[in-house]
Formats: structure tokens, sequence, C-alpha cells
């Protein structure tokens, strides 16, 4: 990913500390990385960290001078890609509405142009108080991203709406609002990931190793790109990607669903997911109890989505298969690329370090009717990118 200028406006919550990690991330992915503080976000988390973390000097104070002749927070203002408070108070978000400038991060908050995300993170009572309200809906009404907080324990021991999402959640709406190539705007496209699950009794179920991070990674990547994005996932552990329409789906007929009732609609349709072949023929509605001796479980054909989708395909619409074998790789995806009528099937095998399932990169080769395309290992992010760009630019 291109390097970007991130602003991290931190203000006065005990949700500071996990601004420690976002600051972290976005470094680490190459960002130059600007930390500006309240005086009550002191009182959390020393500038010290924060300094060590972004690899910059953090300016706590709007009138504090050093050996640069240029007035800091309108340089940084100008300089910023996207700025990003989080927490977000009560009080920086009232400030922040009314246009209040009486420190470094309020004043460069409010000289800066480029797209902004507030984090709210409060006690529940703050954040439903009707003058918070309008102050957020006053912020959304001048252009102003509002990241919804989540649910839980609050530190003040009152439970519910208020706490900081994770980090991994803000990075990812930080990244959604950086400045791409948004080649695919006004495109939609339905993107499926992760396992499905048949189940065999209120108890078990047949399923598979799919971690669903090849699918979230394309879904990730074509938001970033301009299209407007459907996410049709089996059970995973990930955190559903910002900005994203997300069903969340448990067995193979609920994914076929979901795909095809919004298939005729997309301009591309990427099937990354694992979806079972087969689905135990009938399902028990009590446990199965355990007898002596094996155990024989007839199983039936689930619905083949992918070919579904390529019987019903319209000139114009693109369909992006995935295949995963063990041998013969390039063999079986062509044959599949043939009988399923699809546009691209995207191969990768298990049978490699550091590709397949549960791990961050992979190796895919991109069969089309014309070729063949190796991508090499790389991470899940940037195949995501290349398969966009080799199947649908």
């Amino acid at each position: 990913m291109e390097s970007k200028c991130i602003l991290v406006g931190v203000s006065g919550g005990i949700a500071a500390y996990k601004s420690c990690e976002l600051v972290s991330r976005l470094k680490k992915a190459g960002h130059d990385v600007h930390v500006l503080m309240t005086a009550a976000a002191e009182k959390f988390v020393g500038p010290l960290t924060f300094q060590t973390l972004s690899g910059n000097r953090v300016v706590t104070d709007l009138f504090s001078l050093d050996e640069s002749p240029e007035v800091h927070h309108i340089a940084l203002a100008k300089k910023a890609d996207v700025f990003v408070i989080a927490p977000a108070t009560a009080n920086i978000i009232a400030k922040a509405a009314n246009g209040i400038a009486d420190d470094m991060l309020t004043s460069t908050f409010l000289a800066a142009t480029c797209p902004k995300l507030v984090v709210p993170a409060m006690n529940t009572h703050m954040l439903e108080n009707p003058a918070t309200q309008a102050n957020l809906e006053t912020l959304r009404a001048r252009g102003m991203h509002i990241l919804e907080s989540a649910s839980g324990y609050l530190a003040c021991g009152d439970t519910g709406k208020g706490r900081m999402p994770e980090a991994s959640v803000i990075y990812d709406a930080v990244c959604s609002l950086m400045e791409h190539d948004r080649w695919l705007a006004g495109k939609k496209i339905v993107v499926t990931a992760g396992p499905t699950r048949e189940s065999l009794d209120p108890v078990r179920f047949l399923t598979n190793h799919s971690s669903g991070k090849m699918g979230y990674a394309l879904a990730r990547a074509a938001r970033d790109l301009g299209a407007s994005v459907t996410l049709v996932t089996g059970h995973t552990n990930l955190e559903p990607p910002v900005n994203v329409e997300v069903v969340t789906v448990e067995s193979a007929g609920d994914m076929a669903d979901a795909v095809l009732s919004r298939f005729g609609d997309a301009d591309a349709a990427i099937m990354a997911a694992a979806v079972a072949d087969y689905k135990p023929a009938d399902y028990s509605n009590q446990k199965i109890k355990k007898k002596d001796g094996d155990l024989a479980l007839p199983l039936a054909r689930t619905v083949d989505i992918l070919k579904t989708c390529g019987e019903r395909k319209k000139e114009g619409q693109k369909l992006i298969g995935f295949a995963m074998e063990t041998q013969d790789l390039l063999k079986n995806a062509r044959a599949k690329l043939e009988k399923k009528n699809a546009d691209f099937i995207v191969a990768n095998t298990l049978t490699e370090a550091g590709a397949g399932f549960g791990v961050d990169t992979n190796h895919v080769t991109i069969l089309s009717r014309d070729g063949e395309h190796d991508l090499g290992q790389l991470s899940k992010d940037e195949t995501a990118r290349r398969i966009l760009e080799f199947c649908l630019r």
C-alpha cells in the first residue's frame, strides 16, 4: 500500500491505550503517523509512548516553540491524508461539532480538509445523551465518518454501547478512507468467504479448515477501489470489514440463497468461500447417540453455487471462482473453469508452506481461457489486489 500521512488524535479517555496498537499498526504498514494528544489524554498514556511507536515527535502544546518556522498545526493539517480521533470523548466531539479550536488537536482537526474519522468511546449514557447524538449527527452532516462504538463491559462498571472498537477495526476503517485509484467506483461486487457448516444433528456439523482470510481481503480491496461490496461469509473469527455489507450464513444452501438473490444485479462475483460439496442426507432433530461399531453417514450433494452463477451469467458480468487442490492443481482448475462457465479460476495449493488455509500469505495462479498467470507468494491483501487488477481491470 502506498505510504500516507495519517494523523491520530487521542483524547482523554481510558480507551487511549488502544490507540497505541492503532499507531503501531499504521506505522508497520509504512505510513507516516503523527499523534496529537489533549492534556487529558496525557493522564492515561505518556507522549513518549506514542513518539516511540510513531517515530515522530508528539505535539501537545499549541504554543510550543521548536526550530521549525512553520505553523505546526496548519502544516500537519495540510499534509494529512486521513485524520482519525480515537478515542473521541463526548468533550472532543462537542468541540469538533461546534468548531472549537482551543488546543493542538482541535486546531489541527478544524484546519484539516482530508477525510476525517471519529471513533466515539465513553459511558453508555453519555453516548446516548441527546447532546452527544446531535453533535455526532452534525459531524456526519459535514461529511465526517463516524465509526460505531462497540458494546460490552465498560471501565465505569456499566455494560452497554460505548466501548472503543479494537485497533484492527479502526485500522480497517482508516484504510477505507485513504485515497486510492477508485477504478471500481459504481460497480457492485459479491464476494464469498469462509467455510460452510452442514448440520448433522443439533450438536455436530461437517465443515472445513477455511479461515475466510482470502475472501475478506478481496472484499476490503474491492471496497478500497470504490466498489459497492457485499460479503457473504460463513463462520469465521475475523472482524467484518468496515463499509461493506456483510451477510453471515451457515450452510451451503444459505450461501446459495444469499448469493443467487444478489448475483443478477452484480457486475462481478468472486467465489472465494470453501463451500461444502456434500451435506448429511438426513438431519436428526436429536443428538445421534454413540453405538458399538462403525457409523455410516449418507451424504447428499449441495447446490453448486459457482456453476449456477455460470448458467445465469449475463453479458458483461464477470465470474471468478477459486480452486484448491492437493494434486494436479492447474489441470483440475482448468477443468473447473470450463465446467462452471467462469471467466477466471484462482488456483491455490495446500502443499506449499505459506499458502492455503489459515495463513496470511498465499500463492495463486489465475487461469483464464487465454492462459495462466502465476502471482507467486504474496500477502493475501496483495494477492487480493492483484486478482482484482488482473480479472476486473
